[in-house]
């Protein structure tokens, strides 16, 4: 007979003839008394600790929207392709954000979108947060850091209308909704003739707003039509060098508390190095741009062969004029460093213009 009981907190697994003879479960002092006693044959007696690593459920935390659950869900899969037998619970987190009734930079605020679900992470009742890495404040709260980097979807910003129209052949006094002021303020210095229209709601809801014929077109974050799977909608995709994505746009960043050793194992097998680096590099210069809900500026750092291609964007409002530029990191060999190069390169890009910097 095989039985396993508790001994000072530790499962004992005891293997014996003699107990088969009992209908009743041993007491304690019987097992005790087994576990000690000269019996021939002696007894099997092994210690097996419990190791929580292989029945802890891991519970992810994320905004209830369809983008968000969507884009949660390709975190499940990836796990679940690595950890099959990992169970894991998705628990959907109403943030500040979803009752606004203007876009999030007309209020001058920023982390609107992960405030509650980091409270949520802090107090342990979650033990990732999934985010999109663009609504992720540069400065996280203390004991929070970002973990691995999942392969990025398109950075890329895409004009969407029923007609394919392209940004140079729109007509002229078109309706384009979008809900970013960068998006706004390229769209008015490339095109001034548009009439820009701040929008609210999911990617579904905005969408509709092209079939009633509210809008003529829509600027919207190529990656979410991937992740939602709208491509039906023709799409024009806007040049980096002209457009310049706000930093993090189509990453996902996985935030966890800094001391969790599971999770930091558990997640470690989504990490892509491109993508983490291209990330970090971004997050170091939207540091030194200030980027924010309320400073219309862009990054985006592209892998090349011989580096890392890192594309900058900072606007004037008052001159109605933006700045670009583009260079080549080199020596991108970790997180830091890549985020220490594109905070440098920002500094660079202010100074050159005029921008300030230090």
């Amino acid at each position: 007979m095989a039985l396993i009981v508790a001994i000072n907190g530790f499962p004992v697994f005891v293997a014996t003839a003699r107990l088969a003879q009992k209908t009743l479960a041993p007491t304690r002092a019987e097992v005790l008394a087994l576990v000690a006693a000269p019996v021939h044959p002696r007894p099997a007696l092994v210690a097996l600790p419990v190791d929580q690593k292989l029945t802890k459920k891991l519970i992810i935390g994320a905004r209830g929207s369809p983008l968000s659950l969507a884009q949660t869900q390709t975190v499940v899969a990836a796990l679940k392709s690595s950890r099959p037998e990992l169970a894991i619970e998705v628990r959907p987190i109403r943030v500040s954000g979803d009752d606004l009734a203007s876009p999030a930079q007309d209020l001058g605020l920023k982390g609107l979108f992960v405030k509650e679900i980091e409270k949520a992470l802090l107090a342990k009742e979650i033990d990732v947060a999934v985010h999109s890495a663009k609504d992720l404040p540069q400065d996280l709260p203390e004991g929070l850091i970002l973990g691995p980097v999942p392969p990025r979807a398109s950075v890329m910003d895409a004009l969407v209308s029923l007609k394919g129209f392209s940004l140079t052949n729109l007509p002229k006094g078109a309706k384009i909704g979008t809900s970013s002021q960068r998006r706004a303020f390229l769209l008015n210095l490339q095109r001034p003739d548009l009439t820009i229209v701040p929008i609210r709601g999911n990617l579904q809801t905005r969408l509709n707003k092209l079939q009633d014929g509210s809008l003529t077109g829509l600027v919207l974050a190529a990656a979410g039509l991937e992740r939602l799977n709208l491509l039906d909608y023709p799409q024009v995709v806007l040049p980096l060098e002209r457009f310049t994505p706000a930093p993090g746009q189509g990453a996902l960043a996985l935030e966890i508390r800094a001391q969790d050793a599971w999770v930091k194992k558990t997640l470690a097998p989504l990490n892509d190095e491109p993508s983490a680096l291209s990330l970090a590099v971004e997050r170091g210069a939207a540091k030194a741009l200030g980027a924010g809900c309320q400073v219309p500026a862009g990054a985006s750092a592209q892998p090349e062969e011989a580096g890392f291609r890192l594309w900058l964007m900072m606007t004037d409002p008052q001159k109605q004029k933006g700045y670009f530029s583009q260079s080549l990191l080199e020596g991108l060999d970790t997180v830091p460093k890549a985020q220490a190069a594109g905070w440098e390169a920002a500094q660079q890009f202010r100074r050159q213009n005029g921008l300030g910097g230090q």
